[in-house]
C-alpha cells in the first residue's frame, strides 16, 4: 500500500511517500480503507520530535491523527462493525498512520460515519470533536450558563469547541484574527476578540472554563481571566505528573514534567483555581456520541482545503504556517 511516512524526526525531515505492507489485522482490529484524512498541528509535532518522549514511536513512521473510510474485513471478537460500513476514527495514539491507503484500527476507537457527512468532512472531525469533548463535557463538566474562553476560535479544535460549547448552553468568548471576526461569530461565538486589537485579559473576566490551545504567555494570562474555582484546560502544555502518571511514563520523565508544569500548576493554586493538562485519546463511545450532534445539526465540520494524497507534504506545510481556518483534509481516494 502506499503511504505517507518519515525516516527521522527534525524540522527538516518532509516526509515522502512510500510503498509499505498492508497492515496486519489483530483481534479486536477493524481494516479500513483510508478515504481521507486531515490534518492536524500533532502531526508536524510527531514529525519534528517534539513529542519523541512520551510516544516512543518506531521509525519508519505513518503519520495520520485521524480518518474516514470504509470496513474492509474485522478482527475475532468484532462484532459491532462488518465490511462495507462507512466508519471514522482516531486511531489509538500508539498506532497513528492515517495517511495511507489502509489502516488497522481497534474497535473500540471506531464509530459510524454521520450518515449527513460525505469522507472528506467526516475526516477533518475525529481529532478535534474528540478534543473538544473530553475537555468541555468530561473534564470541565460545562453546564447551561457557565462562561468559557476558547482560543483560537478559526483553528481546527476552536470552531468545533464553539459549536459544542454552544450546544451545551454555555457563554462563549474566543479570539481570532481581523480577517475572520464575523465568520467565528457565525459559528455562535458570543464574544470575538480581535488579538490583533485587543487584548482577551483586560477584556474578559470572571470565566468558568478556559480551553488554552497556544502558547506560555496566553497560558498565564488565561489565569487572570477565571473566577475561584475557574477551570484552566490546555491542549498545548506544559504536560503535569498527573498526565505522566495516566501515560504510564518512567519516573525521571514525570519528575521532568513535574518541573516543566511547577510553576504554572504553583499559580493556579494559590488563585483558587484548577490547571489540567489534557492530551487527548481515541474513544469509540464518545465519538458516536458526537455522531448524533453532527447529525442533529449541532456540530458542522470546517474545511479550509482538501490536498490531493501526492500532495500530503503541502498539506502538512500549510497547518504549520498557521492560515488554516478550520481543518485541512488530505484525499486518498
Amino acid at each position: 500500500m502506499r503511504a505517507f511516512l518519515i525516516d527521522r524526526y527534525g524540522k527538516k525531515e518532509s516526509g515522502r511517500i512510500g510503498d509499505l505492507p498492508q497492515p496486519a489485522l489483530r483481534d479486536g482490529d477493524v481494516l479500513v480503507r483510508v478515504h481521507a484524512a486531515s490534518v492536524n498541528a500533532l502531526d508536524n509535532k510527531i514529525r519534528t520530535g517534539e513529542f519523541k518522549m512520551i510516544l516512543p514511536y518506531r521509525l519508519p513512521l505513518i503519520l495520520g491523527n485521524d480518518m474516514a473510510g470504509t470496513v474492509v474485513s474485522v478482527g475475532s471478537g468484532v462484532s459491532r462493525f462488518k465490511p462495507g460500513d462507512e466508519v471514522y476514527a482516531r486511531p489509538d495514539d500508539d498506532r497513528i498512520g492515517t495517511f495511507a491507503e489502509f489502516i488497522a484500527v481497534n474497535a473500540g476507537s471506531v464509530a459510524l460515519k454521520p450518515n449527513n457527512l460525505d469522507m472528506v468532512e467526516a475526516a477533518a472531525l475525529p481529532l478535534v470533536s474528540l478534543t473538544a469533548w473530553q475537555a468541555l463535557v468530561e473534564t470541565a463538566q460545562l453546564k447551561p450558563g457557565q462562561k468559557v474562553f476558547i482560543q483560537a476560535g478559526s483553528g481546527g479544535v476552536g470552531t468545533i469547541a464553539i459549536q459544542l460549547a454552544k450546544h451545551l448552553g454555555a457563554f462563549v468568548a474566543t479570539t481570532t484574527s481581523t480577517a475572520n471576526v464575523a465568520w467565528v461569530k457565525a459559528l455562535g461565538a458570543d464574544v470575538v476578540i480581535d488579538y490583533k486589537q485587543q487584548d482577551f485579559a483586560a477584556a474578559l473576566r470572571d470565566y468558568d472554563v478556559v480551553l488554552n490551545s497556544q502558547g506560555n504567555d496566553e497560558l498565564e494570562r488565561s489565569l487572570t481571566i477565571l473566577r475561584p474555582g475557574g477551570h484552566l484546560i490546555s491542549i498545548s502544555g506544559p504536560p503535569t505528573p498527573t498526565f505522566a502518571t495516566a501515560r504510564g511514563l518512567r519516573w525521571p520523565l514525570k519528575q521532568v514534567l513535574r518541573l516543566l508544569s511547577r510553576g504554572i500548576r504553583s499559580r493556579a493554586k494559590r488563585m483558587g483555581v484548577t490547571y489540567t493538562f489534557l492530551f487527548m485519546r481515541a474513544e469509540g463511545k464518545q465519538l458516536s456520541d458526537i455522531t448524533s450532534l453532527v447529525e442533529a445539526g449541532a456540530i458542522r465540520p470546517v474545511i479550509d482545503r482538501v490536498f490531493p494524497f501526492q500532495d500530503t507534504q503541502s498539506a502538512l506545510a500549510y497547518v504549520e504556517s498557521g492560515r488554516a481556518k478550520g481543518k485541512v483534509v488530505v484525499k486518498m481516494v
